[in-house]
């Protein structure tokens, strides 16, 4: 069995933009647990048009071993999308990732449990 290539992502977020030709544009922002104890932040621009859904190194913004740094990373990411989204006419809300959203992924991850 193939293992999904976002299966070590523990939240994901969504923003909806427009490209600098005013087509379309999805943006995709997750935190997610690496081997050894590391938090990493993604960001991914149009990952439906990708041929494979495996994350590049370019798409990282954030690797560290402190939970708090990944959120506030993840959510600076967030804000900063959304007030370009804005400022391209496209006003929508995103909640915030916090602490407690990641804690049951976490267990699971940390005991093995699916």
């Amino acid at each position: 069995m193939k293992r999904r290539a976002n299966a070590g992502r523990f939240a994901e977020r969504e923003v909806n933009g427009v490209d600098d030709s005013g087509a379309p544009e999805r943006i995709v922002i997750w935190i997610e647990r690496r081997a050894g104890g590391l938090w990493a932040v993604g960001r991914c621009v149009n990952p439906q048009h990708r041929p494979s859904d495996e994350p590049r190194m370019e798409d990282y913004v954030f690797e560290g071993h402190e939970l708090q740094d990944a959120l506030e990373v993840a959510n600076t990411t967030v804000e900063d999308d959304l007030r370009v989204s804005e400022q391209d006419g496209r006003s929508e809300h995103v909640r915030p990732f916090i602490r407690e959203e990641l804690l049951k992924p976490l267990e699971r991850w940390f005991f093995g449990r699916r």
